[in-house]
C-alpha cells in the first residue's frame, strides 16, 4: 500500500484528490496538513511514501517544506509538487530543492494516481519534453561552484555522456539510441550516476548537470 500525504490548504483540492486516491486499491491518504511547517511535522511523523506538495501555503511555502523535508539523506518519502502553472519559476526551486516532479493541478484523476505510482516506485516524473522547457526557462546558470565541478571527476566519460543526455531531456530508450548501447546498460549508467553524485533521481540529475555546467542552455561544455 502506497501511503500519501496530502499538503495543501485548499479543503476543496485536498478533499478532490482524497476521493481520488481513496477510490484506488493500493494508494491510501494517511494525513492531511495545511501549512508548510505541518507539512514537515506531519512527514517527520507519519513517515509517508509520497507528498503531494502544494507550492503557495502559510507557515513556510511548499518549496521551504520540501527542502526540509529531504534535507536528511536517510528520508525515503519522496515529493509531487503539485501546482497551477506547468511552468512556474515555484516548480523549478521545488526540483531544485529535492521534489522528485510536479503535477498539474487540472491532471485528470488517473494521472494523479499513477504519478504516485510512478514516484513511489523510485522514477522522476519529468516526461523529456517537460525537461528541455525547463532547463531552456530556468536552468541557465551563472558560473558553478566548486565543489559541483569537484563532484563531477568521480564520473567516467561515459557516465558524463549519460549525464549530459539526461540533461537534455533524453528518455533512457533515447540515451540508447544515441550511445548506441542497450536500455539496459543505459539504466546502470544512470544508476551509477546518481550513486556517485548523491542525487535521489533523473530530476536531480537535470538540475545538477545546468548548475554543475555540465551543460548550459544550448549547448554542451567542452
Amino acid at each position: 500500500m502506497i501511503r500519501v500525504l496530502l499538503a495543501d490548504d485548499d479543503g476543496l483540492v485536498r478533499g478532490g484528490m482524497s476521493m481520488i486516491i481513496e477510490s484506488t486499491e493500493d494508494i491510501t491518504v494517511v494525513g492531511e496538513a495545511t501549512s508548510g511547517r505541518e507539512a514537515v511535522e506531519m512527514t517527520r511523523r507519519l513517515e509517508p511514501d509520497v507528498v503531494l506538495m502544494d507550492i503557495q501555503m502559510p507557515e513556510g511555502d511548499g518549496i521551504e517544506a520540501t527542502g526540509q523535508i529531504l534535507e536528511r539523506r536517510d528520508c525515503a518519502t519522496r515529493v509531487i509538487v503539485v501546482t497551477t502553472f506547468e511552468l512556474d519559476r515555484y516548480v523549478f526551486e521545488s526540483l531544485r530543492a529535492g521534489a522528485s516532479g510536479y503535477l498539474l493541478k487540472r491532471s485528470r484523476p488517473a494521472e494523479l494516481t499513477e504519478a504516485i505510482r510512478i514516484v513511489a516506485g523510485g522514477e522522476a516524473l519529468l516526461s523529456p519534453s517537460v525537461t528541455r522547457r525547463l532547463v531552456e526557462e530556468f536552468a541557465a546558470q551563472p558560473a558553478p561552484p566548486p565543489e559541483a565541478q569537484d563532484r563531477l571527476e568521480m564520473l567516467t566519460d561515459r557516465e558524463t555522456e549519460v549525464l549530459v543526455c539526461v540533461a537534455r531531456g533524453l528518455s533512457n530508450a533515447e540515451i540508447a539510441e544515441a550511445m548506441h548501447i542497450s536500455e539496459s546498460t543505459a539504466k546502470t549508467h544512470l544508476k551509477r550516476v546518481l550513486m556517485k553524485l548523491g542525487l535521489r533521481d533523473r530530476v536531480g540529475a537535470v538540475v545538477y548537470a545546468y548548475e554543475a555546467g555540465v551543460v548550459r542552455a544550448g549547448k554542451q561544455q567542452e
